[in-house]
């Protein structure tokens, strides 16, 4: 008798004791939403690039470089002679302007004042910062900055709005490089 108790315990304890279902959603969604994401981006891309080609096309004086990073640039100043160009963690002066495609001031040179920019250990925006690795001291450079490349979607939230793509003249005073111990 005790021992069917016990088998009647045990039983109702294993057949009693199930893991927890997964909750199913109430709605499924697709990715409807991303897929059009993903269109409306592709189609700014290249509207964006259009309009930066047609800029290169109409300045014929000067040779635009497409970089590796999706922008594009020219030499104003080059210094042609062996030079370092920054890397992480050196400390970099520059002055520079952001204007839009239409050549419109958006901020000056200053406006901007000279900055000082440890490479790769401070906040500044992708196009930019890839665009001083490129760069000597001494040298001034245009880009011409794709918005994915600039502010985006967010803007500055000051002057510069919704996906904008922008000129930047760049121009590198000085680079010192960190301390290597």
């Amino acid at each position: 008798m005790k021992r069917l108790l016990i088998f009647t315990l045990t039983c109702c304890m294993l057949l009693g004791c199930k893991s927890p279902e997964a909750r199913r959603p109430v709605s499924v969604k697709t990715g409807s939403f991303i897929d059009a994401s993903v269109e409306r981006n592709k189609k700014l891309n290249k509207a964006e690039r259009n309009k930066i080609l047609e800029l290169i096309k109409k300045d014929s004086s000067s040779e635009y470089i497409a970089s590796e990073n999706g922008f594009w640039y020219r030499y104003d100043t080059k210094i042609e002679e062996e030079s370092i160009t920054p890397e992480f963690g050196d400390i970099v002066s520059f002055n520079y302007e952001v204007s839009d495609l239409n050549g419109n001031t958006i901020y000056s040179e200053e406006e901007l004042k000279t900055k000082n920019y440890a490479m790769d250990k401070e906040e500044l925006f992708s196009g930019l910062r890839e665009g001083l690795k490129l760069m000597k001291a001494g040298e001034t450079v245009t880009f011409l900055f794709p918005s994915q490349k600039a502010f985006g979607y967010y803007g500055d939230s000051n002057k510069i709005g919704t996906n904008i793509p922008l000129i930047c003249n760049v121009t590198i005073n000085t680079i010192t490089q960190k301390e290597t111990n």
